[in-house]
């Protein structure tokens, strides 16, 4: 796991005036909106007795504890402790980490890391979502496998005609060969542009973009750092462009929270077959990704075989390493040191952001 990034964390449409837990990178956080309408995420973690802070209520733009109704502001202070009253002064480490936030793109997005504001890389663009000509679902799904794994298999063009034979990739089944592509260098990230030349008609909703028995797809896949893939389809019909961002929840679990865009077919009445259709392919890739060993993609690019067609998961697994060489690597398994007190508002405590060599 990395730190230093902007992570989405939850749907905006998730979060509401009602505290909210999450678990992401081996944490809790909690997530809540104030009367103005502001996302505040905080530690799920009371530094008193070490409560839930999600089990407790939103008043006053702050969160209380559940336990001893500790009142937190957003940037994580104590400000009030009932059975102290008026005459005791509020302890300086009675507060909790908190950590920036951004609402974008219809996602929630925190900052997990201890660079400063200017130098941290940004949410990467997505134009689709602002787009007239787009219309979205959303979707999320749950692997219970390691985020790595499940990045490189949206990463991956050469799967979809074993995979998928049963949906979209039954298209490749004539002709599973994936043409020499060039990866090319994005801001904090990789993309890689390609051509299936001989794509048949594919089975389910898909089929309805294709009109002859052959054509031509023209694809792009880009990945973003830390956890974000696209995948651009052009058919025939239209185009679609599938949106992941996969959240690393702990060392075995890893929800991909999902924007599909589609420039056809665009009337609300087809997203429940498109939905369904997308739970479909994604419990395809569910058992190959879950069955994989091991879990974690290996620091070594000889432990396993690689063949031309993975020069994209190939590309991701040097830019990963990059940013572990730069000490943004974060321990696998959050210790007692990782949940010390933050000394201030709005800081990752540094005990937080151990750097390792680990995932």
């Amino acid at each position: 796991m990395l730190k230093n990034f902007w992570y989405a964390c939850e749907f905006s449409s998730a979060v509401s005036d009602q505290p909210k837990p999450i678990k992401m990178l081996g944490q809790n956080f909690v997530l809540y909106r104030d009367a103005q309408g502001q996302v505040a995420v905080l530690s799920d973690r009371c530094p008193h007795r070490g409560a839930a802070l999600s089990l407790g209520w939103v008043e006053d733009n702050c969160i209380r504890c559940p336990y001893h109704g500790w009142k937190f502001q957003a940037d994580g202070q104590c400000i009030d402790i009932p059975a102290n009253g008026q005459d005791h002064p509020i302890p300086k480490k009675a507060q909790t980490a908190s950590y920036p936030v951004q609402e974008k793109y219809g996602f929630i997005w925190m900052f997990y890391g201890d660079l400063p504001a200017a130098e941290r890389p940004p949410i990467p663009p997505l134009p689709e979502y602002d787009d007239p000509n787009f219309h979205p679902i959303f979707v999320e799904v749950k692997f219970n496998a390691h985020y790595t794994r499940v990045i490189e298999n949206a990463l991956c063009p050469a799967h979809m005609a074993t995979v998928h034979a049963k949906s979209f990739g039954a298209g490749f089944a004539q002709d599973p060969r994936v043409a020499p592509y060039e990866v090319k260098e994005e801001n904090w990230g990789i993309s890689a542009k390609l051509k299936y030349a001989n794509f048949t008609q594919p089975k389910g909703i898909f089929k309805l973009f294709f009109r002859p028995s052959r054509t031509e797809l023209n694809a792009k896949t880009t990945f973003y750092l830390p956890n974000i893939t696209i995948v651009e389809s052009d058919f025939v019909r239209g185009k679609m462009v599938n949106y992941a961002i996969h959240v690393p929840v702990d060392e075995t679990t890893t929800i991909s929270k999902r924007i599909q865009f589609r420039s056809v077919f665009k009337q609300k009445w087809a997203d429940p077959l498109f939905v369904k259709f997308h739970y479909k392919v994604c419990e395809e890739d569910r058992g190959v990704s879950e069955s994989q060993y091991p879990p974690v993609i290996p620091d070594s690019f000889t432990a396993e075989v690689h063949t031309p067609s993975d020069a994209l998961p190939l590309a991701y697994r040097k830019l990963r390493q990059k940013c572990m060489a730069m000490g943004w690597g974060l321990n696998a398994k959050p210790t007692a040191a990782d949940f010390s007190l933050p000394t201030n508002g709005h800081t990752t405590p540094t005990a937080e952001l151990t750097s390792s060599s680990v995932h």
